[in-house]
C-alpha cells in the first residue's frame, strides 16, 4: 500500500509538507494566490464575489496599524491567517469540532511562514494581542457588513464594534475578484518589505 501523501504541490512548484513544513518551501506568491481564493465565512457573504482571506488579512493589518502596531509587526498582522492558503479557512465552530490536532497543524504552518519572512516563530505577547484584537474587530465588521449578523449578535461573538473610522476600512469590506485580492495582498506585502 502506498504511503499517504502529506504534502501539497503549489503553483510555484514547491511541495509543502503539512506535517513538517519548511520555511524554504513557502513562497509569497503561493500564499497570495491561495488566500485570494479561500472564502471567509464559508462563502456565506453578500456580494458578487466571495470575501477572501486575502482581503480579510488586509483589513486586519489596516486595523492593527490604526491601533499603532509597530511597522515591524504589521507584516505579522498581514500574514496572521497565512496557513489558510494551504489548509483553507474552516469556520470557528468546525475548528472546535476538529480539536487540538488541527490547532497544532495550523500552528506549525504559521511558525514556518513567520520564519520564512524574517519574523520570530512565536510572536511576542504585545503584538500578538494587538493582532488578535484587530482580527476580532475585522470579524465584527465582516459579520455586520457581509455575513448578515445584527449588531447585538455580532457583539456577543466578536465584541463591540471597533473604534475606527469607517472610511479607513469601507473599501476593504466590498468583496473583490480573486485576481484583485491577490494583487493588493502582494502589493501590501511588498510595501511592508517582503
Amino acid at each position: 500500500m502506498a504511503p499517504t501523501r502529506a504534502w501539497q504541490r503549489m503553483l510555484s512548484g514547491r511541495r509543502l509538507d503539512l506535517l513538517d513544513p519548511s520555511p524554504v518551501d513557502i513562497e509569497i506568491e503561493d500564499i497570495a494566490h491561495g488566500l485570494s481564493r479561500v472564502a471567509r465565512w464559508n462563502g456565506q457573504t453578500s456580494g458578487d464575489w466571495a470575501y477572501s482571506v486575502a482581503q480579510h488579512s488586509l483589513l486586519v493589518e489596516t486595523i492593527a496599524g490604526h491601533r499603532r502596531l509597530a511597522q515591524r509587526w504589521r507584516l505579522a498582522a498581514l500574514l496572521h491567517d497565512a496557513p489558510e492558503y494551504v489548509i483553507g479557512d474552516p469556520i470557528t465552530p468546525f475548528k472546535a469540532v476538529l480539536g487540538i490536532d488541527y490547532r497544532k497543524l495550523e500552528g506549525r504552518l504559521a511558525q514556518a511562514i513567520r520564519i520564512r519572512f524574517g519574523l520570530p516563530a512565536t510572536l511576542p505577547k504585545a503584538p500578538h494581542a494587538v493582532i488578535k484584537r484587530a482580527d476580532r474587530a475585522a470579524a465584527y465588521l465582516e459579520a455586520t457588513t457581509l455575513a448578515g449578523f445584527g449588531g447585538a449578535e455580532a457583539r456577543r461573538y466578536f465584541g463591540r464594534e471597533p473604534e475606527i473610522e469607517r472610511t479607513l476600512v469601507d473599501g476593504l469590506l466590498s468583496p473583490w475578484p480573486p485576481a484583485e485580492a491577490k494583487r493588493r495582498f502582494l502589493a501590501r506585502c511588498s510595501a511592508l518589505g517582503n
